[in-house]
C-alpha cells in the first residue's frame, strides 16, 4: 500500500540533514491483535523505529519472533519513556470480559490509557487506540459509531470511558482515532486459552476430535473479523483518520452454526455442534459493524469472508488435513 501524505512527509524527515527517525510505540505489543500490529508496521513501515511496550500478563514473547526493535517490559499505567514519538498504537488493556475484578480492569484500562495519551500529548503524537464493540451492549441492530454506548460489563464499561477521554483530548488538539474492534480471529491468539476467540477454541475441539461446544441454537450472531484485516484498519485509522471512532469489522453478522461449518469444511470433518445453556447475562448475542465510515474516510475494506478467513486460520495452524 501506498504511504498516505502525512506518513511520507514525516519518513522524509530521516533524509533530512539532521533529521530523525520516526517513532513508532505500540502498547500491548506482545498480545494477540498487538503483535500482529507490531510486526506489520516493522514490515510496511520500515523507515520507522519501533517500541513496544508489554508488561507480559496476557502477551508471550512468542508472538514477537522477529521483531526487531525496543521493548519496554512495563504496564501501560507506568511506562515513562524519555524519548518522543510520532506516532501511537495503544492496545494494552485486560480484554478478558469474564474478570470480575471491576477495580483491576477499569483501572488498568482507563489509568493506563490516560497515561499513554499524556506522553502522546507531550510528543505532539498521532494516537490511535482500541476500542471495542463491546460498547454497544446488548443491541439486535446493526451498530454504527454514532450509537449510544451501552455497555453491559465492566471490560465494555472501561473502553466507553476511553472514547469519553479521547473525545475531550480532541476538543484540546490532540489527534487521535479509535479503532472499535469486533470479534477478532487469527494466529496469534492461542496463548489466550479460555480467552482465545471461538473460532480458534472451537477449532481446537474439533481437532481434539471432540464436538464443538456453543450455546444453545447456536444461532446468535457475531461479526468475526480475521486479525490481518484488523492491523488493515488500524494502519488505515493512523494513516487517514479524521480524528474520531471507527468500526473494524467484517460488516456481517454470522451464527456459530455458520462458524461450526466453516471449520468442519476447512478440517475436513463432520461434527455436529453439542449445545449448553448460556450462562452470562451480559452476553451480546448479536454483533454487526456499520462499515460506512470506515469505508469512507479509511478506505478500509475486509478481505476475508467467514469462510476464507477461517480456511486461511486453519492452515496457518497446520489443522488442515492433508
Amino acid at each position: 500500500m501506498a504511504k498516505s501524505s502525512e506518513t511520507s512527509r514525516l519518513s522524509a524527515k530521516k533524509s533530512k540533514p539532521g533529521g530523525r527517525y520516526f517513532y513508532v510505540l505500540v502498547t500491548g505489543g506482545a498480545g494477540f491483535i498487538g503483535s500482529n500490529l507490531a510486526l506489520e508496521l516493522q514490515r510496511r513501515w520500515p523507515w520507522a523505529r519501533l517500541t513496544v511496550v508489554d508488561d507480559f500478563r496476557s502477551g508471550t514473547f512468542k508472538n514477537l519472533a522477529g521483531f526487531r526493535g525496543d521493548l519496554a517490559a512495563v504496564d501501560a499505567v507506568h511506562f515513562r519513556p524519555s524519548e518522543k514519538f510520532d506516532c501511537v498504537f495503544h492496545l494494552a488493556s485486560i480484554t478478558d470480559t469474564t474478570v470480575a475484578d471491576q477495580r483491576l480492569m477499569i483501572h488498568d484500562n482507563v489509568e493506563g490509557f490516560r497515561n499513554i495519551l499524556a506522553i502522546a500529548r507531550r510528543s505532539k503524537a498521532r494516537v490511535v487506540y482500541a476500542s471495542s464493540a463491546a460498547t454497544y451492549g446488548l443491541s439486535n441492530v446493526r451498530m454504527s459509531e454514532d450509537t449510544p454506548a451501552a455497555p453491559a460489563n465492566a471490560y465494555a464499561f472501561s473502553k466507553a470511558v476511553l472514547d469519553n477521554i479521547a473525545a475531550e483530548a480532541r476538543k484540546e488538539g490532540t489527534r487521535v482515532d479509535g479503532v472499535r474492534y469486533f470479534n477478532v480471529y487469527g494466529p496469534g491468539e492461542a496463548h489466550k486459552g479460555a480467552s482465545a476467540s471461538m473460532i480458534y477454541q472451537l477449532g481446537l475441539q474439533i481437532r481434539q476430535g471432540r464436538r464443538p461446544r456453543i450455546f444453545r441454537n447456536g444461532e446468535q450472531r457475531r461479526d468475526f473479523v480475521h486479525v490481518d484485516d484488523v492491523v488493515e484498519g488500524t494502519i488505515l485509522a493512523a494513516e487517514r483518520g479524521k480524528s474520531t471512532v471507527y468500526n473494524v469489522g467484517s460488516g456481517r453478522g454470522r451464527s456459530f452454526n455458520a462458524v461450526i461449518r466453516s471449520l468442519n469444511a476447512a478440517m475436513g470433518t463432520t461434527f455436529e455442534p453439542d449445545y449448553f445453556d448460556n450462562p452470562y447475562d451480559f452476553y451480546q448475542t448479536f454483533t454487526e459493524a456499520d462499515l460506512a465510515r470506515s469505508k469512507r474516510d479509511l478506505g478500509f475494506i475486509p478481505k476475508y469472508t467467514l469462510e476464507d478467513g477461517v480456511k486461511d486460520y486453519m492452515k496457518r495452524l497446520g489443522w488442515v488435513k492433508a
